[in-house]
C-alpha cells in the first residue's frame, strides 16, 4: 500500500546542499515560500529539513561531536528552539508543517536510524512500560560519520515500540516525508552487508501504524541492487550512491549506477540518484574554497544531470538556496516537458554506450504516450556529433516529428537516421512524437 504514496518520483527541496547541519526556521520557510511561488505549479512539492535539527549549536556542514541534543521525556529527538523558535512549548514541527501545508506543499524531515546515544547513556525512558533507552540500544551499531545515535537491538522488547513512538510523534506534527539516514548502504557493517534490514522493516511497520501517510526515503547509498525486492517492499525511494556533489567524475559514474538499476524502476519505489547540487550551495561551509558558491557544474553538465535524472525517473531534490537561483537554474527546474517525461514515461534503458577511457557517447531511450524519448550524452572533452536511427525504436515507416526538449523547438529530421551536435559533457533530449 505504501507505493501509492509516490506514484511518480518525488520532487522537492532539501536543506543539506546549501545549509548542511545548520538550517534554521527563517531559511527553511523562506525556501518553502519560494517553492510555492515559483515551482509548485511545475510539480515540486516536498520541503525537507535535513540533519541535526535537534542540535542547538549546529552552525555549518560539520557535526559537533557528542553535542547535547533536544529530546523529550520518551527519548525522542525534538527541534531545537534556538533554531526553530515556533517549536517552543512542546509544539515540535507542527507550526512549520501547518504553514507548509497552507502553501499547498508537503513537509519532510531527516532522521538517523536508531536511538540517541545520550538517551542510552542517561538511561531515559521510552514509550514502552518497563523499558529504557539503554535496554534497546545496540552500542556496536554506530554510524561511521555521525556520532548521535546507536542502532537498535531489533530483537529486544521495546525496539519496535520505540520506532512506533517516534512516528506517532511525527504524525502529530504533520510530517509527510521521512529521509532516514545510515540505513541503506552496504557499509554499516562491511562483514554483514545490508545489515539494517530489520530496522528498515521496523520503519515500515511504524509508518503503517502511525495513522498518517508518509513517504519513506532511505540513505545513503550505495544500496545493494541484489536487495531491490526488499527495498521496494518497504521504502518509496533509496539512494543508489553515496553523497553526490558537483564533480564531473561523480556525474559520469551515475550512468553506470542507472544502468545497474534500470530494470527496477517502478511506481512507488524509486532508485534515487541523490540531490541536485545546483544554484547557490554550501552557504555554511567553513572551508573558504567551497563556502557560499555557485555549483561547479557547467551549464552543459547541469543539463546532462537533469536529462539523466529525468529519463531514468530518479526523484528530484533541489539542493541549492532557491532564493538565489539565477535564470538558468530556474529554467532547469521549470522545464515542463522534462517533468512530464519524469512523471509519465516508462521503460527507460541505456540503448548504447561507446566510450574509450571514459570518453565517448551514451544514448538512453524511454517510452511515453504516443511518443518515444531519446537522450544523447557526450562524455568527451570536445563537441561530438551523435547519430540515432529512429527505426531502432520501432517507429520507422510511420509519420513522426522530433521535438528538442531543451531548446523547446521542432528539430528537423529528413530521414530516419538523424544526428545532433552535443557539447562536451552535455546532452540533447528529444521527444519523437508519433502523428
Amino acid at each position: 500500500m505504501h507505493k501509492k504514496l509516490a506514484p511518480t518520483p518525488p520532487m522537492g527541496w532539501n536543506s543539506w546542499d546549501c545549509y548542511g547541519a545548520a538550517v534554521n526556521e527563517e531559511q527553511f520557510l523562506a525556501n518553502a515560500d519560494y517553492m510555492a511561488e515559483n515551482l509548485k505549479d511545475y510539480g515540486w512539492e516536498y520541503v525537507v529539513c535535513d540533519i541535526q535539527w535537534s542540535e542547538p549549536t549546529a552552525d555549518s556542514f560539520y557535526y559537533h561531536y557528542f553535542a547535547p541534543l533536544c529530546m523529550d521525556e520518551y527519548s525522542r529527538l525534538i527541534p531545537s528552539v534556538e533554531r526553530f523558535p515556533s517549536s517552543a512549548d512542546g509544539k515540535g514541527f507542527k507550526p512549520i508543517a501547518d504553514y507548509i501545508h497552507s502553501l499547498g506543499l508537503k513537509f519532510g524531515i531527516h532522521i538517523m536510524r536508531g536511538i540517541p546515544r545520550q538517551a542510552a547513556h542517561q538511561n531515559t525512558p521510552i514509550k514502552c512500560e518497563g523499558v529504557t533507552a539503554r535496554d534497546i540500544a545496540h552500542p556496536s551499531s554506530i554510524c561511521k560519520w555521525n556520532p548521535d545515535m546507536y542502532g537498535l537491538d531489533t530483537d529486544r522488547k521495546g525496539a519496535q515500540e520505540y520506532y512506533d513512538s517516534i512516528f506517532e510523534l511525527y504524525a502529530s506534527w504533520g510530517v509527510d516525508y521521512i529521509k532516514c539516514d545510515d540505513i541503506a548502504n552496504t557499509e554499516i557493517f562491511p562483514h554483514n552487508p545490508y545489515s539494517a534490514r530489520k530496522e528498515i522493516e521496523m520503519l515500515r511497520k511504524a509508518i503503517d501504524k502511525c495513522g498518517r501517510d508518509m513517504v519513506l526515503s532511505l540513505s545513503p547509498g550505495p544500496a545493494p541492487v541484489s536487495e531491490h525486492e526488499h527495498l521496494a517492499a518497504h521504502a518509496n525511494l533509496w539512494r543508489m550512491t553515496g553523497d553526490f556533489w558537483d564533480e564531473w567524475d561523480k556525474l559520469h559514474a551515475m550512468f553506470e549506477r542507472c544502468y545497474a538499476w534500470q530494470e527496477y524502476v517502478q511506481p512507488g519505489a524509486w532508485p534515487d540518484c541523490d540531490m541536485l547540487p545546483i544554484g547557490r550551495i554550501q552557504k555554511t561551509e567553513k572551508l573558504p574554497q567551497y563556502r557560499n558558491r555557485y555549483t561547479r557544474f557547467t551549464h552543459d553538465e547541469q543539463i546532462t544531470m537533469m536529462t539523466l535524472w529525468g529519463i531514468f525517473r530518479s526523484p528530484l531534490m533541489m539542493g541549492g538556496e532557491m532564493r538565489e537561483n539565477d535564470e538558468f537554474t530556474l529554467s532547469l527546474l521549470q522545464n515542463r516537458e522534462l517533468i512530464d517525461m519524469l512523471k509519465n514515461s516508462s521503460g527507460a534503458r541505456q540503448f548504447k554506450r561507446e566510450e574509450t577511457d571514459g570518453k565517448g557517447e551514451i544514448i538512453w531511450t524511454s517510452n511515453g504516450e504516443n511518443c518515444k524519448y531519446v537522450a544523447l550524452f557526450n562524455t568527451d572533452d570536445a563537441e561530438r556529433e551523435i547519430s540515432f536511427d529512429i527505426t531502432d525504436i520501432s517507429i520507422g515507416g510511420v509519420k513522426y516529428s522530433v521535438w528538442d526538449m531543451w531548446s523547446h523547438e521542432e528539430y528537423t529530421v529528413t530521414e530516419d537516421v538523424f544526428s545532433a551536435k552535443v557539447n562536451s559533457h552535455g546532452a540533447r533530449l528529444f521527444k519523437i512524437k508519433i502523428k
